[in-house]
């Protein structure tokens, strides 16, 4: 039998004194609200309740039983509306992966502003290039960029993102300015360490096509040091308009092969399937979706 419906059968037994009463408040016979209430006693080997013809009396078992069903039935009530709570107000941890650029600048503003709307949410960012597993890791959402790969996810597309090709004025004064992605083979390429070493940049050909170009002496993981050497007109770095716009509007970069420019990758939340998911994952989702596409 149910055995957490035996408790409750028998808390009602003590609470309303009868097994007719108790057997109302659940909708079942008298005879089958003593069934509970033996297996109870069977279950536990000892008795818990004294029986005559007119009332009912607890044994000392019953009533330290009876104490701790109470108890127990309780935090079971308590743990139901928790649960009840977050799917009705957003509330709780959300756990978020991005790449490092677009969760440096785009999505970190965005958090802020999220959170000073839900006082009840708390949200980790990890800033990541590489590639994880959102489910073996335990991310809520993570930000991508390009097409998604896994058709497990819910995808949400929120924008398109841009690389450009930039260098400093002083830079291309010095060594020319390229015009061609061949050009680019007499040039310093400042590297990105996530790309593939066999083959470098990846840019448009103009015929559709895209083509590989040599890497650089200078490698990195991150896309702010590149930024920097092309600020100190070490060479010519491709990197997201996101993360260089800023330079190129004051001055300190000068875009250069724009025919060449990689095609614009969708940006992508991308989340488990779930049915009831938690309003603080479903209201964050639609505050990114609405910051961005409208």
């Amino acid at each position: 039998m149910d055995r957490l419906l035996s408790m409750e059968v028998f808390v009602a037994v003590v609470e309303l004194g009868s097994l007719t009463a108790a057997a109302g408040r659940h909708q079942m016979s008298a005879a089958m609200a003593a069934k509970h209430v033996k297996g109870l006693e069977a279950r536990l080997g000892v008795r818990l309740m004294n029986r005559t013809t007119r009332r009912q009396s607890l044994t000392e078992a019953g009533q330290a039983y009876f104490a701790r069903c109470k108890s127990i039935l309780a935090e079971i009530r308590d743990a139901e509306q928790g649960a009840e709570a977050l799917r009705l107000t957003p509330r709780g941890h959300l756990r978020i992966t991005s790449t490092v650029t677009f969760g440096s600048f785009a999505l970190t503003p965005a958090i802020a502003d999220y959170l000073s709307i839900y006082p009840d949410v708390s949200v980790e960012l990890v800033l990541s290039d590489a590639v994880e597993d959102i489910v073996a890791a335990r991310y809520d959402l993570a930000v991508r960029i390009g097409e998604p790969v896994d058709s497990t996810l819910v995808a949400r597309t929120i924008g398109r993102y841009q690389m450009i090709i930039c260098a400093a004025p002083a830079y291309l004064e010095r060594y020319g300015t390229p015009a061609t992605p061949d050009d680019l083979a007499r040039h310093q390429c400042l590297d990105f360490s996530y790309w593939s070493r066999r083959t470098g940049w990846q840019l448009n050909s103009g015929d559709g096509n895209q083509v590989g170009y040599p890497t650089g002496r200078f490698v990195s993981n991150n896309g702010q040091a590149l930024r920097q050497a092309a600020l100190a007109g070490f060479g010519v770095v491709l990197q997201p308009e996101l993360l260089l716009g800023e330079d190129v509007r004051a001055g300190r970069l000068a875009p250069i092969l724009q025919p060449y420019w990689p095609a614009a990758r969708p940006i992508s939340l991308l989340y488990p399937k779930d049915r009831q998911a938690l309003p603080k994952l479903t209201t964050f989702v639609d505050f990114l979706v609405d910051r961005y596409t409208r």
